[in-house]
């Protein structure tokens, strides 16, 4: 039977910052690539991307558009909107399927699917996440710069953390949402010169997503016009489908290759590191699209499939 699935080299899942570069690279490499996006970037919220040399402060949607429009150059490479639903190694390739119903084959998968924040049941918070509670004061401290903060900070590895925001505004008041501190992570506090709030956070007051205050549970009031909070994360539900092997925060383990455990499905960008953000999302899915292109080159050479 003659299998009529359309075939590739690789399939990259996800349209990001991650899935673009290497998505340009694997163009530019001439090899065989569809990318999938679903359409919903993580950073959808954000007014700009920052950190990111020449596109410093661009929106998110529109570096998205300059990126395929660059991406349509390379013949090779197809592009496809929708969510991928399922991914499956059949022998020694993979066949992976499309919301849409429609099954390709491919050598290899690279997926750039980004990370799920998991934001807090916290009334209000939802409201605010993206526009004005923020993870990374890299990425937004810069446009709230010597405003009031409040920094989430509710066990003694974020210590440090609390005290970064320092380099942008004096006003920053730690909230601890209910957490004990030791001794030793409060006298680092005083030392700083922060403020501590120590009770739970049971509601954020704000309008049209910007924040205006916290409402502890005891009753008070932490007036700011910024809160950074670090969410728990986990995978995306194709990570999980896949059993791909997982650190004790959820991130998928990797080779040096970007390959997970499941051979020939490798991952780049914020699903693959703590280290996440834009430029180094950017980065990572051009070295994943630069060592696959490497093995596939030599594979096809040597009368691999």
């Amino acid at each position: 039977m003659v299998d009529t699935k359309e075939s590739y080299d690789v399939v990259v899942v996800g349209g990001g910052p991650a899935g673009l570069s290497a998505a340009l690279m694997f163009g530019r490499a001439r090899k065989r690539v569809l990318l999938c996006d679903g359409g919903t970037p993580r950073n959808a919220r954000a007014h700009g991307v920052h950190n990111f040399l020449t596109r410093d402060g661009m929106p998110p949607a529109e570096m998205r558009a300059e990126a395929l429009t660059q991406i349509a150059v390379y013949p090779t490479v197809d592009t496809r909107s929708g969510l991928v639903a399922h991914v499956a190694k059949v022998g020694e390739r993979f066949e992976v399927t499309l919301a849409s119903g429609a099954t390709v084959t491919a050598r290899r998968v690279l997926l750039t699917t980004g990370i799920v924040d998991v934001v807090p049941e916290i009334p209000g918070f939802a409201d605010v996440w993206g526009y004005s509670s923020y993870q990374c004061p890299y990425c937004h401290g810069y446009e709230v710069r010597d405003k009031a903060w409040a920094v989430c900070v509710s066990s003694a590895p974020l210590v440090d953390w609390g005290i970064l925001m320092l380099g942008w505004t004096r006003n920053v008041t730690i909230v601890t949402h209910g957490a004990t501190l030791d001794a030793d992570s409060l006298a680092k506090l005083a030392k700083a010169g922060l403020k501590v709030a120590t009770s739970r956070i049971a509601k954020v007051d704000g309008r049209d997503g910007q924040i205006e205050a916290l409402v502890l549970a005891d009753g008070s009031r932490v007036a700011c016009d910024a809160l950074f909070y670090k969410p728990d994360q986990k995978p995306v539900a194709l990570v999980t489908e896949l059993g791909l092997e997982l650190d004790e925060r959820g991130i998928v383990k990797v080779s040096m290759m970007r390959e997970s455990s499941l051979a020939g499905l490798h991952v780049a960008g914020d699903a693959s590191t703590m280290m996440q953000g834009a430029a180094m999302a950017a980065a990572d899915g051009t070295m994943a699209a630069a060592m696959m292109n490497h093995a596939l080159t030599v594979e096809s050479a040597l009368g691999g499939h």
